[in-house]
Protein backbone atom coordinates (compact mmCIF):
# COMPACT_ATOMS: atom_id res chain seq x y z
CA UNK A 1 0.00 0.00 0.00
CA UNK A 2 1.08 3.58 -0.63
CA UNK A 3 1.79 5.75 2.39
CA UNK A 4 -0.39 8.86 2.48
CA UNK A 5 1.20 10.24 5.65
CA UNK A 6 4.56 9.43 7.19
CA UNK A 7 5.41 10.82 10.63
CA UNK A 8 9.03 10.14 11.50
CA UNK A 9 10.41 10.74 15.02
CA UNK A 10 8.35 13.89 15.54
CA UNK A 11 8.48 15.90 18.75
CA UNK A 12 6.65 19.12 19.59
CA UNK A 13 7.74 21.47 22.32
CA UNK A 14 5.43 24.34 23.30
CA UNK A 15 7.27 27.26 24.86
CA UNK A 16 5.16 28.82 27.59
CA UNK A 17 5.64 32.05 29.50
CA UNK A 18 8.25 31.71 32.19
CA UNK A 19 10.87 29.00 32.24
CA UNK A 20 8.83 25.82 31.78
CA UNK A 21 8.27 24.27 28.35
CA UNK A 22 5.70 21.62 27.50
CA UNK A 23 6.84 18.63 25.47
CA UNK A 24 3.53 17.62 23.91
CA UNK A 25 4.93 14.89 21.63
CA UNK A 26 8.07 12.85 22.13
CA UNK A 27 9.58 11.02 19.16
CA UNK A 28 6.31 9.89 17.59
CA UNK A 29 6.44 7.78 14.40
CA UNK A 30 3.56 6.26 12.41
CA UNK A 31 2.12 6.09 8.91
CA UNK A 32 -1.29 6.22 7.22
CA UNK A 33 -1.73 3.92 4.25
CA UNK A 34 -3.84 4.62 1.18
CA UNK A 35 -7.50 3.83 1.86
CA UNK A 36 -6.85 3.17 5.55
CA UNK A 37 -8.71 4.57 8.54
CA UNK A 38 -6.29 5.10 11.40
CA UNK A 39 -7.64 5.76 14.89
CA UNK A 40 -5.67 7.78 17.44
CA UNK A 41 -6.92 7.43 21.00
CA UNK A 42 -5.90 8.79 24.37
CA UNK A 43 -7.17 10.96 27.18
CA UNK A 44 -7.21 14.76 27.14
CA UNK A 45 -3.63 16.04 27.08
CA UNK A 46 -2.19 12.89 25.51
CA UNK A 47 -1.13 14.74 22.34
CA UNK A 48 -3.93 13.74 19.96
CA UNK A 49 -4.88 17.25 18.82
CA UNK A 50 -1.21 18.21 18.57
CA UNK A 51 -0.79 15.37 16.05
CA UNK A 52 -3.79 16.68 14.06
CA UNK A 53 -2.42 20.23 13.97
CA UNK A 54 1.04 19.02 12.93
CA UNK A 55 -0.08 16.86 10.02
CA UNK A 56 -2.45 19.57 8.71
CA UNK A 57 0.30 22.19 8.88
CA UNK A 58 -1.37 24.37 11.51
CA UNK A 59 1.77 24.12 13.66
CA UNK A 60 5.33 23.00 12.91
CA UNK A 61 7.26 20.18 14.58
CA UNK A 62 10.14 20.99 16.89
CA UNK A 63 11.93 17.90 15.63
CA UNK A 64 11.33 15.18 13.04
CA UNK A 65 9.77 14.92 9.60
CA UNK A 66 6.20 14.77 8.33
CA UNK A 67 5.49 13.72 4.75
CA UNK A 68 2.11 14.04 3.03
CA UNK A 69 1.79 11.96 -0.15
CA UNK A 70 5.62 11.71 -0.09
CA UNK A 71 6.11 15.50 0.11
CA UNK A 72 7.95 17.01 3.06
CA UNK A 73 5.24 19.12 4.70
CA UNK A 74 7.60 21.91 5.80
CA UNK A 75 9.21 22.35 2.38
CA UNK A 76 5.88 22.03 0.59
CA UNK A 77 4.35 24.71 2.80
CA UNK A 78 6.85 27.24 1.54
CA UNK A 79 6.55 26.29 -2.12
CA UNK A 80 2.87 25.74 -2.81
CA UNK A 81 0.60 25.72 0.25
CA UNK A 82 -2.61 25.44 -1.79
CA UNK A 83 -1.41 22.16 -3.30
CA UNK A 84 -0.64 20.80 0.17
CA UNK A 85 -3.99 21.82 1.65
CA UNK A 86 -5.85 20.27 -1.28
CA UNK A 87 -4.46 16.88 -0.24
CA UNK A 88 -5.51 17.03 3.42
CA UNK A 89 -8.48 18.57 5.21
CA UNK A 90 -9.62 18.64 8.83
CA UNK A 91 -13.00 18.32 10.52
CA UNK A 92 -12.98 19.86 14.00
CA UNK A 93 -14.64 18.92 17.28
CA UNK A 94 -16.94 21.94 17.54
CA UNK A 95 -18.54 22.50 14.13
CA UNK A 96 -20.23 25.81 15.00
CA UNK A 97 -16.98 27.38 16.18
CA UNK A 98 -15.17 26.17 13.03
CA UNK A 99 -17.33 28.46 10.87
CA UNK A 100 -17.29 32.24 10.58
CA UNK A 101 -20.49 33.25 12.44
CA UNK A 102 -20.97 36.25 10.14
CA UNK A 103 -20.95 34.20 6.94
CA UNK A 104 -23.50 31.71 5.64
CA UNK A 105 -22.61 28.02 5.50
CA UNK A 106 -22.71 28.23 1.72
CA UNK A 107 -20.23 31.08 1.63
CA UNK A 108 -17.78 29.19 3.86
CA UNK A 109 -18.13 25.92 1.95
CA UNK A 110 -17.60 27.73 -1.37
CA UNK A 111 -14.59 29.77 -0.25
CA UNK A 112 -12.00 27.21 -1.31
CA UNK A 113 -13.77 26.80 -4.65
CA UNK A 114 -13.63 30.54 -5.35
CA UNK A 115 -9.97 30.56 -4.32
CA UNK A 116 -9.36 27.91 -6.97
CA UNK A 117 -10.93 30.09 -9.67
CA UNK A 118 -14.53 28.88 -9.72
CA UNK A 119 -17.01 31.55 -10.77
CA UNK A 120 -19.65 32.57 -8.22
CA UNK A 121 -22.36 30.61 -10.06
CA UNK A 122 -20.21 27.51 -10.51
CA UNK A 123 -19.21 27.59 -6.84
CA UNK A 124 -22.86 27.95 -5.82
CA UNK A 125 -23.82 24.91 -7.91
CA UNK A 126 -20.97 22.87 -6.43
CA UNK A 127 -21.92 23.93 -2.87
CA UNK A 128 -25.47 22.67 -3.43
CA UNK A 129 -24.11 19.33 -4.70
CA UNK A 130 -21.76 19.00 -1.72
CA UNK A 131 -24.56 19.73 0.75
CA UNK A 132 -26.70 17.03 -0.84
CA UNK A 133 -23.79 14.57 -0.70
CA UNK A 134 -23.60 15.00 3.08
CA UNK A 135 -27.36 14.63 3.55
CA UNK A 136 -28.43 18.28 3.62
CA UNK A 137 -30.61 20.22 1.18
CA UNK A 138 -29.30 23.07 -0.95
CA UNK A 139 -31.28 25.53 1.21
CA UNK A 140 -28.73 25.08 3.99
CA UNK A 141 -26.34 27.24 1.95
CA UNK A 142 -28.32 30.32 3.05
CA UNK A 143 -28.25 29.47 6.76
CA UNK A 144 -25.79 30.73 9.36
CA UNK A 145 -23.96 28.36 11.73
CA UNK A 146 -26.11 29.30 14.74
CA UNK A 147 -29.31 28.57 12.80
CA UNK A 148 -28.69 24.83 12.41
CA UNK A 149 -28.21 21.91 14.80
CA UNK A 150 -24.79 20.58 15.79
CA UNK A 151 -25.19 17.54 13.57
CA UNK A 152 -26.27 19.63 10.59
CA UNK A 153 -23.36 21.99 11.14
CA UNK A 154 -20.92 19.07 11.27
CA UNK A 155 -22.32 17.76 7.98
CA UNK A 156 -21.71 21.22 6.51
CA UNK A 157 -18.16 21.14 7.91
CA UNK A 158 -17.58 17.80 6.16
CA UNK A 159 -18.95 19.32 2.93
CA UNK A 160 -16.49 22.21 3.32
CA UNK A 161 -13.63 19.74 3.76
CA UNK A 162 -14.69 17.77 0.67
CA UNK A 163 -14.86 20.91 -1.49
CA UNK A 164 -11.14 20.73 -2.27
CA UNK A 165 -11.37 17.01 -3.09
CA UNK A 166 -8.79 15.90 -0.50
CA UNK A 167 -7.02 12.56 -0.39
CA UNK A 168 -6.90 12.61 3.42
CA UNK A 169 -9.50 13.60 6.00
CA UNK A 170 -8.45 14.30 9.58
CA UNK A 171 -11.33 14.09 12.05
CA UNK A 172 -10.31 15.60 15.40
CA UNK A 173 -12.97 14.48 17.91
CA UNK A 174 -15.46 15.20 15.11
CA UNK A 175 -18.34 13.38 16.84
CA UNK A 176 -17.66 13.96 20.53
CA UNK A 177 -19.85 17.09 20.80
CA UNK A 178 -22.86 15.28 19.29
CA UNK A 179 -25.50 13.14 20.93
CA UNK A 180 -25.41 9.37 20.35
CA UNK A 181 -28.04 9.31 17.58
CA UNK A 182 -26.43 12.12 15.59
CA UNK A 183 -23.01 10.64 16.23
CA UNK A 184 -24.14 7.41 14.59
CA UNK A 185 -25.42 9.34 11.56
CA UNK A 186 -22.11 11.19 11.14
CA UNK A 187 -20.16 7.93 11.46
CA UNK A 188 -22.33 6.35 8.76
CA UNK A 189 -21.72 9.39 6.55
CA UNK A 190 -17.95 9.18 7.04
CA UNK A 191 -18.03 5.44 6.29
CA UNK A 192 -19.93 6.07 3.06
CA UNK A 193 -17.59 8.89 2.02
CA UNK A 194 -14.40 6.91 2.61
CA UNK A 195 -15.74 4.20 0.27
CA UNK A 196 -17.18 6.42 -2.46
CA UNK A 197 -14.34 8.98 -2.41
CA UNK A 198 -11.43 6.63 -1.70
CA UNK A 199 -10.48 8.68 1.35
CA UNK A 200 -7.73 7.88 3.81
CA UNK A 201 -8.87 8.99 7.28
CA UNK A 202 -7.21 9.80 10.56
CA UNK A 203 -9.90 9.49 13.23
CA UNK A 204 -8.88 11.10 16.52
CA UNK A 205 -11.14 10.10 19.36
CA UNK A 206 -11.21 9.34 23.08
CA UNK A 207 -13.90 6.68 22.57
CA UNK A 208 -12.16 3.33 22.08
CA UNK A 209 -15.43 1.53 21.29
CA UNK A 210 -16.15 3.95 18.44
CA UNK A 211 -12.64 3.49 17.08
CA UNK A 212 -13.06 -0.30 17.22
CA UNK A 213 -16.16 -0.14 15.02
CA UNK A 214 -14.70 2.28 12.46
CA UNK A 215 -10.92 2.02 12.18
CA UNK A 216 -8.58 -0.46 10.51
CA UNK A 217 -5.74 0.28 12.91
CA UNK A 218 -5.33 2.23 16.13
CA UNK A 219 -2.56 4.15 17.90
CA UNK A 220 -2.73 4.66 21.66
CA UNK A 221 -1.14 7.92 22.85
CA UNK A 222 -0.22 8.63 26.45
CA UNK A 223 1.67 11.72 27.58
CA UNK A 224 2.93 12.41 24.06
CA UNK A 225 4.23 8.89 23.44
CA UNK A 226 2.77 6.00 21.42
CA UNK A 227 2.40 3.22 23.98
CA UNK A 228 0.68 0.71 21.72
CA UNK A 229 -0.55 0.28 18.15
CA UNK A 230 -2.22 -2.43 16.12
CA UNK A 231 -5.63 -3.66 15.02
CA UNK A 232 -8.47 -2.43 17.26
CA UNK A 233 -9.75 -5.91 18.11
CA UNK A 234 -6.25 -7.11 19.04
CA UNK A 235 -5.61 -4.14 21.29
CA UNK A 236 -9.00 -4.29 23.00
CA UNK A 237 -8.93 -8.06 23.47
CA UNK A 238 -5.28 -8.22 24.52
CA UNK A 239 -3.91 -4.81 25.58
CA UNK A 240 -0.21 -4.80 26.41
CA UNK A 241 0.38 -1.37 27.96
CA UNK A 242 -1.02 -0.59 31.39
CA UNK A 243 -2.52 2.64 30.08
CA UNK A 244 -4.30 0.78 27.27
CA UNK A 245 -5.65 -1.71 29.82
CA UNK A 246 -7.17 1.18 31.77
CA UNK A 247 -8.77 2.56 28.59
CA UNK A 248 -10.24 -0.84 27.78
CA UNK A 249 -11.51 -1.30 31.34
CA UNK A 250 -13.33 2.03 31.08
CA UNK A 251 -15.52 0.76 28.20
CA UNK A 252 -16.27 -2.68 29.64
Amino acid sequence: MDEMITVNNVSKNFISRGNSDTLALKGVSFSLEHGETLGIVGESGSGKSTVAKLITGLISPTKGEIRICDNDIQRQKGENPLELYSKIQMVFQNPVESFNPRKTLGYSIGESLRNRGFSASAASTMVAELLEKVGLTAEFATKYPHQVSGGQCQRAAIARALAVEPNILVCDEATSALDVTVQKQIMELLDELRKTRDLSIIFICHNLALVQSFCDRVIVLYDGVIVEQGRPNDIINNPQAEYTKSLVDSIL
